[in-house]
């Protein structure tokens, strides 16, 4: 508990515990701790014990070996078959879908230089994904077995709850690093989409029409057509809109 890291903290004057005054996420309190470290290597580690933290040299030999961030492979896993089954699922997807280089993206065990960090912000969930924005913006990246304890503090919060938000975490990763540069491909295969539709629905009731005398106002299937074509068009619009956001936001950073 916290009393009794503050007391630790106090024995060993190499070892500083900070606080936030109320429950803000993990995320924040990853950024706290990072603006408060002033060594050159970081390193995250779960406080369940569940990380061995003798493997915290293997890591920062990992680093002074010239890597600028190293990510743990857990070895001989203590959590249930659904959380394996989980996260397996998701390192599969984010490796097919993103390319990603991690075996086990989701450890909590990971050490890298300061430098790494400054051009990432934590906020809510998104720690998950630090180490594929380390990987997109080129930084030298390994991985390495660490221990994996059973759990001697605290419970899981893994449930159903979690799943859902860890599956939209993963789709909005796969947004990010791969349309945040380009919206408009992204909108533009969608609206493109829902166009195209659309449109082969109008000809489609259009022959009928011309053709057998078909008289539309009998057909719902004209409303969809033109729902279709109008949601597209908006959609393109939304992936344009978003293109010059991005070209204003670069010409500002310039």
């Amino acid at each position: 508990n916290s009393e009794f890291r503050i007391q630790n903290s106090e024995l060993n004057k190499n070892i500083k515990f900070i606080k936030h005054r109320k429950r803000l996420g993990k995320g924040e309190a990853l950024k706290t701790g990072i603006e408060n470290a002033i060594g050159e290597t970081i390193v995250f580690m779960d406080g369940d014990l569940q990380d061995d933290p003798e493997d915290m040299s293997k890591l920062i030999k990992k680093i002074n070996e010239g890597n600028d961030f190293v990510n743990g492979i857990r070895e001989k896993r203590n959590d249930s078959l659904v959380i394996k089954f989980y996260s397996r699922i998701v390192a599969w997807f984010l490796k097919f879908f993103l390319n990603s280089p991690y075996t086990d993206i989701n450890c909590g065990y990971k050490a890298f230089k300061k430098d790494v960090v400054k051009n990432f912000t934590f906020y809510g969930n998104n720690f998950r994904f630090f180490p594929l924005a380390v990987f997109y913006n080129g930084f030298k990246v390994t991985e390495i077995n660490v221990k994996n304890n059973q759990r001697k503090f605290g419970k899981s919060k893994f449930g159903p709850g979690k799943l859902f938000t860890g599956l939209l975490d993963t789709l909005t990763a796969y947004f990010l690093f791969k349309f945040s540069e380009k919206p408009l491909h992204f909108f533009g295969m969608i609206g493109g989409a829902l166009f195209s539709i659309g449109f082969l629905i109008s000809i489609y009731l259009t022959i009928e029409r011309l053709f057998f005398g078909v008289l539309l106002y009998q057909r719902p299937l004209l409303q969809l057509g033109i729902l279709l074509i109008i949601v597209g068009i908006q959609v393109v619009m939304t992936g344009i809109i978003g293109e010059l956001i991005v070209y204003l936001n670069k010409k500002s950073n310039s």
